[in-house]
This record gives C-alpha cells, structure tokens and sequence, in this order.
C-alpha cells in the first residue's frame, strides 16, 4: 500500500471509540492551552497589522478571529488565528517531530467547523472534534517523527500543514481516498523555511498562518474534485525525500492505532523557544536551592545537542528583534536569571534595549555535545558560576512542561487566566469559566462553534 495512503485510512477509520482516555485527555489539555496562547497573541507583535491585512482578502463572516469582533472568510480567520498562537512562542510542541502541531491545526479546524456549519447546517459534537484533533496529530507527528535529518524547513508549517488539512478533511466526513487526495493537494502548497527563525523575523509566526489557511484550501479542492499527486511523503519527490533527505518510515508507519502522538505533546511554560527552556528550568532549579542573584553570576555554561546548539545557541544581539530574543538562549536565560521566570513582558522593546540584560547575556556559553541526534532537545548540562568562585551543574533530561515531567494543572491554568487577561478585547471572565468546564467535558459537547463563542466579544 502507498505511503501516503496507509496514513489516510488510518485517518478515514478511527473515530472517537478507538481513542484511549488517555489521549481524550491530552486532546482536552491541548485545546485549552491552543486557546491560551491565541488570547495572549492577539495582543502580539504584530497581530494587530496582520489581521488589517486579512480584512482586505475578500468579504464574508465564515468564521471568528478570536478574541476580536471581526469575522472573515474561513481561509483568513485561519491564518490570523494561527498567526496569534505561535506569535509569542508560547504554543505546545512536539519534541520528538521538533514542531508545534496544534497551531495550524486548531486554527484551520475551528474556522472550517464554522464555514461548515453555516454553508451545510453542519454540527460538529465535542467527540468528533476530538478525533479529528488526534488524527491529525498523528498525521504530522508521525511525519516529523520520520526525519533523521538536521531541520531545514520549518516543521510547525511544512509538517504542520499536512496536520491541519486531514483534521478537517476528518470533520467534513471524507472517505480515506478524499482524504488521500487532500494530503496531495496540501503538498502542493506546502512551505515554511527556516530563514524567518533565524532572523527572528515575524514571518515565523505567518508561516504557520499560511499552513492553516492552505489546509482550508486544500480540502475545498479535493471537494471539488481537484486530485492531486499521490505518493506525497516517501514518493521520488515527496516530503521525506525533498524537504528532510534522511529519514526512516518505522517504526512510526508500523505503529498507527497503537502509538498515539496526542500523548507526546508537551507544554510551553514559557513565551520563547522551546529549546531555551531547559536552560530556565535549571536556573530556576538553581536559585531556589542555593539564592544567587543575578549580580552574581560569572559565567553560565550550556552543553546542549545539535538542534539546541544550532537554533537557539545564537549570539546575542544588543538591537534584537522579540522574535530573536526569544530564541537566544544568551537573552532568555539572562531574563531568568534578573527575574526568577519568563514571560511575554521580557520581549518588549524596553528590556530588549536593557543594558544589564545584555551584559548579562554575554556571560553565556554554548556549548556542542557529541550527541548524534539531529532531532534531540536534551539533554543539557547547565553549570552556573559566581563571581566567589562557586559553581553548580544540573542536567535537565525533560523539561518542565514534557510528558514526561509535565506542567502540573495549577499552572495550567493559571496559564489560561494570565493569557485571558492579554486578550485583544476584554472578556467576561464568566466566558472564561464556562470554555474551562466545556474543555474539560469536550466529549458531551453537542456543538464545538460554541467554544468559539466564548472567546470573541459579543
């Protein structure tokens, strides 16, 4: 059977049943912390500018831009929906795939169950939702999982994509050969380099815009009865070959209905890259156990594998962009160390100008291990050293905020409050509780719009 086919039908047939609680659960987790990063973000760099642009691609009210009044065509909701999550970098991540899966997917989904369901009268229950989010996890985390390679396109929207479109293609009720089709014609747009990461430019953020609203697209066309090609992912010129070169198919294509990759995905506790935050969390670590402060500090030391090395071990710069600073770990871990945490106010012009802060930046050192995965967050040795003389070391193997070592609930939500509180438009906090208690009782939801409800003003 073809690649690209055996992951359709896996698609096509799994329904909310076949779903262990264990998943459900993380599906619930994940879609309150999506919500979380998209209020946040819509007081982001730039979020203001991008949703003026949508407002000129074209007319109609399919779907709500969240935590504002405006209505747009489903394909531009989805864009600037996508663009307010992944703006602050606050958005959760899968380690193992090295991308951010909810992004694209919630954004291009909750616009498209929207567009549905005023076109069709179409209802789409708490359950279906669910499934439709899993399935398409599993459709780019087992993608992502595949590469052997050092990242070269950026994954939250090349890998993204393929996620976004097959859980909407799930919602719509396709059959495993439309959804065959829709992962082909999604490949036809699918793009995302890694340029914007490493100039810390906004683009970053749009890029996973332009995979949610290409996923809209490609299900209207499959719709329609554009066909695409079909052998996308390990074809000649598919995916994996193209866009990753190294890769190996198992055991992830073996293991679809018995590994779910809902149950990999982590949270972000802090507003910057990923890869920064076992730096903080070891420095945190640190201060509680021994009270040093900021003034302190001689020198930090990071010995970190290849992708942290590479992506986030940038050196500072003194007239930094947010979207750079939040991937250097010099700046992040200066702002953990002067504040006790991070958080999006650390990445505003005045501290991105702050002297204290760059000097401290410069004391930090990165350092390449020999770890000989391309794709390995951790782990990493951080060492911290005073002016005294005394010195600590502390290996982080998970991060706060990984399955593994997960965000405990209190901080969850008190995530969800402080982003609720950023919202572009001033919310009753009522709304707020009643999103809380339908997330947590997803599964007897009759209508998903009215989650949507809950986060735009009346």
């Amino acid at each position: 059977m073809n690649t690209t086919e055996t992951l359709a039908r896996h698609v096509a047939k799994t329904t909310y049943a076949d779903l262990p609680d264990s998943v459900v659960r993380a599906a619930k987790i994940f879609i309150l912390d999506t919500f979380s990063c998209a209020l946040a973000g819509s007081t982001g760099p730039s979020s203001d500018e991008t949703l003026a642009a949508a407002r000129n691609w074209g007319t109609g009210d399919a779907a709500a831009v969240w935590a504002c009044s405006d209505r747009l065509p489903a394909p531009s909701a989805a864009l600037v929906n996508a663009y307010q999550i992944h703006c602050l970098e606050f958005d959760c991540v899968h380690e193992g795939g090295v991308l951010h899966p909810m992004s694209s997917l919630m954004s291009a989904l909750l616009a498209d169950v929207e567009s549905q369901g005023r076109r069709r009268r179409l209802r789409i229950t708490g359950k279906d939702f669910i499934a439709a989010v899993a399935t398409g996890i599993d459709t780019s985390c087992s993608i992502a999982v595949c590469s052997k390679a050092p990242m070269r396109f950026f994954r939250p929207a090349a890998v993204g994509g393929f996620g976004a479109a097959v859980a909407c293609a799930k919602m719509r009720g396709f059959t495993a050969d439309q959804i065959w089709n829709t992962l082909g014609v999604m490949y036809g747009q699918t793009s995302g380099t890694m340029q914007a990461h490493v100039e810390g430019s906004k683009l970053l953020g749009l890029q996973v815009g332009f995979a949610a609203r290409s996923a809209i697209v490609a299900c209207d066309l499959s719709e329609a009865g554009i066909e695409g090609p079909k052998d996308v992912i390990s074809g000649q010129w598919g995916y994996l070959p193209l866009f990753e070169g190294d890769y190996d198919l198992e055991p992830a294509w073996s293991s679809f209905g018995k590994t779910w990759r809902m149950l990999e995905v982590g949270h972000k506790p802090f507003p910057s890259g990923r890869l920064t935050h076992y730096a903080v969390d070891a420095l945190q670590q640190m201060q509680k156990a021994h009270g040093f402060k900021a003034g302190d500090v001689a020198k930090i030391t990071i010995v970190c594998p290849p992708l942290p090395h590479r992506l986030v071990g940038r050196p500072d710069k003194r007239d930094c962009t947010p979207n750079y600073a939040k991937l250097s770990l010099g700046f992040v871990c200066a702002r953990a160390l002067i504040k006790g945490t991070v958080d999006q106010f650390d990445f505003v012009e005045s501290v991105l100008r702050d002297e204290a802060t760059h000097d401290l930046a410069a004391k930090v050192d990165v350092i390449l291990d020999s770890n000989p995965d391309m794709n390995a967050f951790g782990p990493q040795d951080i060492t911290v050293k005073l002016n005294d003389g005394r010195s600590w070391t502390t290996t982080i193997q998970k991060a706060i905020g990984d399955p593994l070592n997960p965000l405990p609930r209190d901080r969850q939500i008190e995530k969800f409050w402080k982003c609720w509180d950023l919202a572009a438009s001033k919310m009753p906090q009522a709304n707020g509780e009643k999103l809380l208690g339908m997330i947590d009782n997803l599964e007897s939801v009759a209508d998903v719009t009215d989650l949507v409800r809950l986060v735009t003003p009346t």
